[in-house]
């Protein structure tokens, strides 16, 4: 029963960490969504966008702004998402048109990986083992 309490120490020790790290964050994330209200509310002054002429729209430059970048992130996690399926898609393509490999040296399906078993590094030979098994 002595190791329990060292796993209890061990695991406070790091929900304590985390738990910093969390004040931090929202210290920090706090701070900086201060910065940005005062910010917007200093530059709230209209703003008029023009399209080639044929229309006009009139918002404070703060709704611009986000909209602006909002459009931006949108567009980006849009072009992020068609990037990955097009490259899910190659690989599961090339996956399919490659024949499986049979390698000797992972041994059957499903055993451990070599060199992973005890008395199984280099050196540790059946060549090596004497008939009675010792």
């Amino acid at each position: 029963m002595g190791g329990g309490g060292d796993s209890a120490a061990f695991f406070f020790a790091i929900r304590w960490h985390n738990c910093g790290m969390h004040i931090v964050r929202w210290i920090v994330g706090a701070t900086v969504f201060l910065a940005l209200l005062f910010l917007s509310l200093q530059n709230s002054d209209p703003a008029e966008l023009k399209f080639f002429n044929l229309a006009s729209f009139r918002a404070p430059l703060v709704v611009v702004v986000f909209v602006a970048f909002a459009l931006g992130v949108a567009i980006g996690l849009l072009t992020g998402a068609l990037r990955s399926a097009r490259l899910s898609r190659q690989l599961s393509r090339a996956r399919r048109e490659q024949p499986p490999r049979h390698d000797p040296t992972t041994g059957a399906a499903g055993g451990a990986a070599p060199g992973t078993t005890p008395a199984s590094g280099p050196g540790y030979g059946r060549s090596d083992r004497t008939r009675d098994g010792v």
